[in-house]
């Protein structure tokens, strides 16, 4: 799944509000206070006392010791956050997860009761551990109490904060942990009710297996290794994939994950058939079309909203039983445990909160001593104040990690301090190169191509190139020629950058590439791969400048068709460097004669015409290529993508619009897929145990097979027997079953590792075999593949790397571009949310895209971000209803009339519900909210 809720300070001033539907129990008592009500004893009195001297002799007021403290439980958006205990969807549903809960534990002791003996480090089962079975019982019912209001009826801002079992908080060990014996789990309600050994420690989450124990598992089948994946909008839901392709694997709750986080590799256990989680189609089409996919490009509102309301009064569903399991090993921590948040103060307390800013992380408890030296006296400064938390240890008898603050970054909604927390957060490597890389580099400057390589390679010098690029693009590592031949046919050629030539294999520099994998784009700044002199200079195909490319180039026919094909090393000498506005506007103006001062500066010795003449034929070419490609079974994969106007002073967005997608870069896109298609057909035929190539699976069959029915209950006309017949089936409708429909990953792999050929073939471009070629200064993978095809053409040394070795690497690459991909994400959500402060309210259609009890979540169709409505929080509106047409959630909005005399105005909301809102900023740094207009108001527009 994709976005993550925004970044969020909470108002910690703010006083609860009251309103409809809220329910009335008093407060909760945090954690800690009923901790203090449990523990009486005249050690921990005396301990209270002298760490109250400590604070008096710090300045620590009584006002800041006694003053309100408490978390919201959602954030100013709407956005729910971290811990378990709201992680329901409406109070009847709370009850079912807390009954389900109380399965899984049941059979938790069940199952692995018998397998005590076999770990290492467990605790004794309930049976042995001095506690009852009817204790243990009691004791999970006492726990459903604590769960008594839910995030739907909590307005952001007014939510006090619930301890329960599921809270993702932990307790420094030392110096204060003797004073901490009994889990926080247990509150004063369950204090007689599960009365254990004096002393001893209750663990939350179950101890992890041994290595022994489960490698055996894995070779026995009883245990399956996937990586977790954590809903970004429902915390305590998280996946795995299903080896045989079935559905996800579903974890449901924090303690199922066992302290595992978002994109570590785990080692999960199945539960009993009978702990497995049941969902409604419709609960499910929610989850895979808004938290998976929430992308929507060229949808046909008027046959998705008839579709939905067919649906409806058919009144079908189908049912979808969801496997469940728990985490018993960790294998890779691949989550950095570094996270960016806030300090807390509490009152008596020998440590500071800190509040992740990612949700799906748990709260973490940090030392006083580690905060900074004014924060005990002056609490209030820090209040927005971002910091970067390390987390070093989450035992398994506490709800809280324990962790070290890492730096301090600044403060909270300025561009710079968090673009810098993401980067950390994230793991990316954004310091300068080392003077032992930058060695590795040309030392005589300015650099000239050596004779011995001008001698070498094919010189193309002469012929007409030229890159065709984003406007503000540096790194230039692609070109175009095409020359028109006496018989009709073209001699195309696609011209890459030739890296390779710069980094050698195994030095520093190699080094530093192969862990970087990738360029990271931010909004308003490039994290390279590579130190600036080769991206920006030696190896950017700069114009009229002699560059050192790898080359494919073939004859075609006017319809695309490969008559011949070459790949070599070669020489360049770029023309002219066209933007995609450039290129569009020769595009659209075929007999237009273009001036020099309309275009970019180019080589005297290619007239504007001929290059106006060339990206006309590779227009044409591109088109008839595209059309046979999804004639042939390709598929589309749109995604809508926000696109910024700064300031070239302050840096600061200045537009917001979201980036159109023309003919010029489909001009482009056609002639890559062509070239990586083509070298890795090249590679495969040469070293079929050693290539790297990409792979991307077809949808899980189980997947299919719930959205193709899905499709078929709302009336919607879709096939899903394929690729292309998806494509074709959806041109007219709606992108947004497209794009969800094929949400598997991308994968780069090594042939000999994975083996099997059927496997290798890429779904979405419908081809057996393809690569990454095409950008090797932004892209480590695209550097391997050089070498092999350099290896391949007896042009370049061999590969100095195992089939392991490979596949290592691939795997590295793969992660650092998911990584690249979220944190892009993310600095596109900062920008935006800083635009919407700066240049709000902004309007525009939403699309509803799930409903809950007492709110909707919507897609803000202009700008493609996703934001939840709460019914309490619209103005103007008298009252709500929640009801459900089958299986399915609506909602019915009575508006209170402006004009007494009328009546209240009802507006239905449903799924696919086209509504108008408008995105306003709030308190907080970053948070901005969309709050819907009234029904009268889009009328009169």
């Amino acid at each position: 799944c994709h976005m993550d809720s925004p970044r969020q300070v909470k108002n910690l001033n703010r006083e609860p509000k009251r309103s409809q539907n809220r329910s009335t129990n008093p407060p909760q008592k945090d954690a800690y206070a009923r901790l203090l009500n449990q523990h009486c004893s005249s050690k921990f009195s005396l301990y209270l006392e002298q760490y109250q001297d400590f604070e008096r002799k710090q300045g620590v007021s009584d006002r800041q010791r006694w003053g309100q403290r408490r978390d919201t439980a959602t954030s100013h958006d709407g956005d729910v956050e971290s811990g378990e205990e709201l992680g329901s969807l409406n109070p009847n549903e709370s009850k079912k997860h807390l009954k389900q809960q109380k399965k899984t534990k049941d059979s938790n002791k069940d199952v692995t009761s018998k397998e005590t003996d076999s770990f290492v480090g467990r605790p004794q089962s309930p049976n042995t551990a001095g506690t009852s079975v009817q204790e243990q019982e009691k004791l999970k019912k006492a726990k459903k109490k604590k769960l008594s209001r839910h995030p739907e009826e909590e307005k952001s801002g007014d939510a006090t904060f619930q301890p329960g079992v599921d809270t993702q908080m932990s307790r420094p060990k030392s110096p204060f942990v003797q004073y901490f014996s009994v889990p926080i789990a247990n509150s004063p309600v369950d204090k007689n009710k599960n009365k254990g050994p004096r002393g001893a420690k209750k663990h939350i989450f179950e101890s992890y297996m041994t290595f022994e124990e489960v490698s055996h598992g894995l070779k026995r089948g009883e245990l399956i290794q996937g990586q977790l994946r954590i809903n970004p909008k429902k915390y305590h839901e998280a996946f795995i994939p299903s080896p045989d392709d079935a559905r996800d694997i579903f974890l449901d709750g924090i303690v199922t994950r066992n302290r595992a986080l978002n994109g570590d590799i785990v080692v999960v256990r199945l539960l009993p058939r009978e702990q497995w989680k049941v969902d409604d189609t419709y609960q499910s089409m929610y989850n895979i079309f808004f938290v998976c996919k929430p992308h929507v490009l060229n949808v046909d509102i008027s046959l998705i909203t008839g579709s939905i309301l067919a649906a409806q009064e058919s009144n079908t569903h189908c049912r979808v039983c969801q496997r469940m399991m728990n985490v018993v090993y960790i294998v890779e921590k691949k989550h950095s445990r570094a996270v960016t948040g806030f300090l807390k103060f509490l009152p008596d307390k020998p440590f500071a909160m800190f509040s992740p800013v990612d949700h799906r992380v748990p709260r973490i408890n940090i030392l006083l001593a580690d905060c900074p030296q004014d924060f005990i006296s002056r609490p209030v400064d820090f209040a927005v104040t971002l910091f970067i938390c390390r987390i070093t240890n989450w035992a398994a008898d506490s709800n809280f990690a324990e962790g070290q603050l890492a730096k301090t970054l600044g403060q909270a909604g300025e561009i710079e301090p968090e673009t810098e927390g993401i980067l950390i957060e994230y793991e990316v490597d954004f310091s300068e190169f080392s003077d032992e890389v930058l060695n590795c580099l040309p030392k005589n400057l300015p650099w000239t191509i050596p004779a011995e390589q001008m001698r070498l390679r094919k010189d193309l010098r002469k012929e007409c190139i030229f890159t065709i690029d984003p406007a503000t693009a540096r790194d230039l590592d692609d070109a175009l020629s095409c020359k028109l031949l006496p018989d009709g046919n073209f001699e195309v050629g696609v011209h890459i950058a030739d890296v390779s030539y710069f980094v050698g294999e195994n030095n520093a520099l190699d080094t530093i590439a192969g862990q970087r994998a990738t360029s990271v784009y931010m909004v308003q700044k490039v994290i390279p791969m590579l130190p600036r002199m080769l991206c920006e200079e030696l190896c950017s195909l700069n114009p009229l400048t002699d560059r050192l490319t790898f080359s494919v180039i073939w004859i075609l026919t006017p319809q695309g068709e490969i008559l011949t094909q070459w790949f070599g090393r070669s020489v360049i000498c770029s023309c002219v460097k066209l933007s995609y506005d450039d290129a569009q506007s020769m595009i659209d103006a075929p007999e237009k004669i273009f001036t020099a001062e309309e275009l970019p500066p180019s080589d005297p010795e290619h007239p504007i015409d001929e290059i106006h003449q060339a990206v006309l034929n590779l227009h044409s070419i591109a088109k008839n290529m595209r059309t046979s490609r999804f004639t042939a079974g390709s598929l589309r994969l749109d995604q809508l993508k926000l696109a910024f106007a700064l300031d070239k002073e302050t840096m600061m967005p200045q537009g917001c619009y979201i980036y159109e997608y023309k003919d010029s870069n489909k001009l482009v896109e056609e002639f890559m897929l062509l070239a990586n298609t083509a070298a890795a057909i090249h590679i495969h035929k040469s070293f079929p145990q050693l290539s790297l190539l990409r792979r991307h699976p077809p949808p899980k069959a189980k997947m299919a097979d719930e959205l193709q029915e899905l499709c078929d209950q709302l009336g919607i006309n879709i096939d899903l027997s394929s690729a292309g017949s998806l494509h074709v089936s959806t041109r007219n409708t709606a992108n947004v079953f497209r794009c969800s429909f094929s949400d598997q990953m991308a994968l780069y792999f090594c042939s000999g590792v994975l083996g099997d050929e059927p496997l290798f073939s890429h779904y979405a471009l419908n081809v057996g075999l393809y690569t990454h070629f095409t950008s090797p200064i932004r892209r480590y993978a695209d550097l391997i593949v050089h070498r092999l095809l350099a290896a391949s053409l007896d042009c370049g040394p061999s590969l100095g790397l195992s089939k392991e070795d490979v596949q290592k690497q691939a795997s590295h690459c793969n992660d650092k571009k998911t990584v690249s991909k979220r944190v892009q994400e993310l600095s596109s959500e900062l920008f935006f949310g800083v635009y919407v402060k700066d240049c709000g309210p902004l309007e525009s259609k939403a699309m509803v895209m799930g409903v809950l009890d007492q709110s909707f979540d919507v897609l803000v169709l202009q700008y493609a971000v996703q934001k939840r409505v709460y019914c309490k929080s619209v103005p103007g509106l008298k009252s709500f209803h929640h009801h459900k047409v089958g299986k399915k959630s609506e909602l019915t909005l009575v508006w209170s009339s402006e004009d007494p005399e009328k009546a209240p105005v009802e507006q239905e909301i449903a799924l696919f519900t086209l509504v108008e809102v408008q995105l306003k900023a709030d308190g907080a740094p970053m948070k901005y909210s969309a709050v819907l207009k009234r029904p009268e108001e889009i009328e009169s527009h």
